[in-house]
């Protein structure tokens, strides 16, 4: 299992259309994708597991993977956080 944290930095934190995104791109690894806020575990390829996380904009995530693509997986997931969903929006 592979590891990494993510803090969001969406101003509007992790809203249902960004959700979206993040399940679509865990549907394409075969690994196991869990997304940890707090105490709180969500599947990220469920948009509304995601959605459910009520992370906003600040809020430390951890993501882990598990599979024969952990790694691919962590990385594409990783820099989809850090690259703010291509939005634009980065906090000021």
């Amino acid at each position: 299992m592979v590891s990494g944290k993510v803090i969001v930095i969406n101003k509007n934190g992790i809203h249902l259309r960004l959700a979206g995104e993040v399940a679509k791109a865990a549907t394409r690894f075969n690994s196991e994708i869990m997304i940890v806020k707090d105490s709180e575990i969500a599947n990220a390829k469920s948009i509304l597991g995601v959605a459910g996380l009520g992370a906003e904009q600040g809020s430390e995530l951890m993501i882990q993977a598990e599979g024969r693509d952990e790694k691919d997986a962590l990385e594409y997931l990783v820099r989809m956080f850090e690259d703010n969903f291509s939005e634009g929006e980065l906090s000021g």
